[in-house]
């Protein structure tokens, strides 16, 4: 069965990916925590704690993820040639202006007429709290979907519909957060011979698979 080339729409995406790494992603660090307020006591200046301006900060003390794992390692060869049938297992890292900030990985093909995109992004915040706000404030972006149960801390997944000159494309997309790390899955689906898109069950299963193996390979990588 001879291969179709991808419509303008599914070709284009390719292009503003790396851009929005660059432009994005300088903001995905989030902003610093906020110093802890000043205690009221009654001691002597002899009988406080001397501070080193060398010492640690709690904040930074406490980080359960320092940096982000490769993320092109985040999902074993089985999976991305089950949910990307086609692509080459090694996947291709979109360049990062900061990877121990955030990192990706992308696995796309063609194979018929049944193409599939998949995306496995790492971001580290720098406390527990700090990805605590982005989580929400993603998922506030993302509505229809629901929760995902026993991943990371806290998980929401999504799957939405899109048609463009009749080509149906369905995209699922998972937000899970561990700690002070957010786990992004984006993956989606069409039918070029159909112009229909994979079910909604299938997107969303195949993007809890692999969110659940890129946190486990989040923990493991630590």
């Amino acid at each position: 069965m001879r291969s179709l080339p991808l419509p303008l729409a599914l070709t284009a995406r390719l292009l503003p990916v790396a851009v929005l790494a660059s432009a994005g992603w300088a903001l995905a660090s989030g902003p610093f925590a906020a110093s802890p307020a000043g205690e009221a006591d009654n001691k002597t200046a002899s009988d406080r704690p001397s501070t080193s301006p060398t010492a640690p900060s709690t904040a930074s003390a406490s980080q359960t993820y320092r940096v982000s794992p490769k993320p092109c390692e985040g999902l074993g060869k089985k999976t991305v040639t089950s949910l990307v049938p086609g692509a080459k297992a090694a996947g291709k890292e979109i360049p990062s202006s900061d990877e121990s900030v955030r990192r990706t990985c992308s696995w796309n093909a063609l194979k018929g007429f049944d193409y599939r995109w998949l995306d496995v992004s790492y971001e580290i915040k720098k406390t527990d709290q700090t990805a605590a706000t982005a989580y929400k404030e993603r998922i506030t972006k993302q509505s229809g979907g629901g929760a995902v149960p026993g991943l990371g801390d806290e998980a929401y997944s999504v799957v939405n519909l899109t048609t463009e000159d009749k080509q149906q494309t369905r995209e699922g997309m998972v937000i899970a957060r561990a700690s002070n790390a957010l786990v992004v899955i984006t993956y989606n689906g069409s039918d070029f011979e159909t112009k229909k898109a994979p079910s909604t069950d299938e997107i969303n299963k195949g993007a809890i698979k692999a969110a659940k193996e890129a946190v486990a390979a989040l923990e493991k990588a630590q």
